[in-house]
């Protein structure tokens, strides 16, 4: 077990997207979401002072939505706020028994760095370093690690712990992520990060 002392300090996991929409049956379920929740639900039982759910929230209809958005949602149309029951939107029930300490972060782009808050809250608390699971792997996920590392943050992608609609895209993305951004990127599996976390956040 990883020693008490990872419950403070500069880091966070966030936990992207691990929301009602996507694990239950609407026109964005992603199948294989349940098939990581143990593993997701490892971590955050772990660590849920550190935990941070982020949750994508779409806008009320098309015409809310700025820019491209609106085109994405008019074929989504069916998943906007004025259609869709909101409690959908909500975290996954067996994970959002754990708020509080841990906590929700609502966003309304794949990114949740865009608009800067979350950014903005990690520095002020000295936070340099995030552990990011969840999905998809190639939409979300692949943004908040890219966001991340232009940040400038240390960046752990828990490899067993994010999930995709798509195969293919999913695997294409751990490649992409593992042979492009060495340097600023680790992947690593649950059970690792979990039983080793002082040792690997020890090395650079």
């Amino acid at each position: 077990m990883a020693s008490t002392d990872t419950n403070s300090g500069n880091w966070r996991h966030l936990c992207i997207d691990m929301q009602r929409m996507f694990s239950e049956e609407t026109p964005w379920q992603v199948d294989w979401m349940p098939k990581i929740l143990g593993n997701v639900g490892r971590l955050v039982q772990e660590w849920p002072e550190q935990t941070i759910f982020t949750r994508f929230v779409p806008p009320a209809n098309a015409k809310a939505a700025p820019g491209q958005w609106q085109s994405y949602y008019r074929k989504w149309w069916m998943m906007t706020g004025d259609h869709m029951r909101r409690e959908l939107t909500e975290v996954i029930p067996e994970l959002a028994a754990f708020m509080p300490p841990a906590v929700d972060f609502s966003k309304y782009t794949y990114s949740p760095w865009t608009d800067g808050r979350l950014h903005h809250d990690l520095h002020k608390r000295g936070v340099d370093t995030v552990v990011i699971s969840g999905g998809e792997t190639d939409v979300c996920v692949l943004a908040a690690v890219l966001g991340a590392i232009d940040l400038g943050y240390r960046v752990f992608l828990i490899e067993d712990a994010v999930c995709s609609g798509r195969d293919e895209t999913h695997d294409a993305s751990l490649a992409l992520l593992r042979g492009r951004f060495a340097a600023q990127l680790t992947l690593v599996k649950t059970g690792e990060m979990i039983e080793s976390l002082n040792e690997i956040l020890a090395h650079p």
